[in-house]
């Protein structure tokens, strides 16, 4: 302690000196919106722009897929849309066919 024998009041509020007087509502009203986010440094921006993966430079590959149509045996789930074989249908109500992921 650095006065010896004096009470401190811990339920006190505590005042700083960087506190000074306490603005009303209206005077903080008055002052406007205080900036909340930082400025965009734009060489940060342009930095992240620049950078490239080693190895990420696909703009000379061909994409070959086959797409294979809708067999008999498999249907398309109502809820997400995906192709899914029978044996996972988990109800058909009025057309409405629903996976078991979905049903779920």
């Amino acid at each position: 302690m650095s006065q010896a024998g004096a009470e401190i009041d811990y339920d006190a509020p505590r005042k700083s000196e960087d506190d000074g007087d306490v603005d009303s509502l209206e005077e903080l009203q008055a002052r406007g919106p205080v900036e909340k986010w930082a400025t965009v440094d734009e060489e940060d921006v342009t930095a992240a722009d620049e950078f490239e993966l080693p190895g990420a430079d696909l703009s000379g590959e061909e994409l070959a897929v086959v797409v294979v149509p809708r067999q008999a045996d498999e249907f398309v789930c109502t809820h997400c849309f995906l192709v899914h074989h029978r044996s996972q249908l988990a109800s058909d109500t009025a057309g409405q066919l629903v996976c078991m992921e979905c049903a779920a």
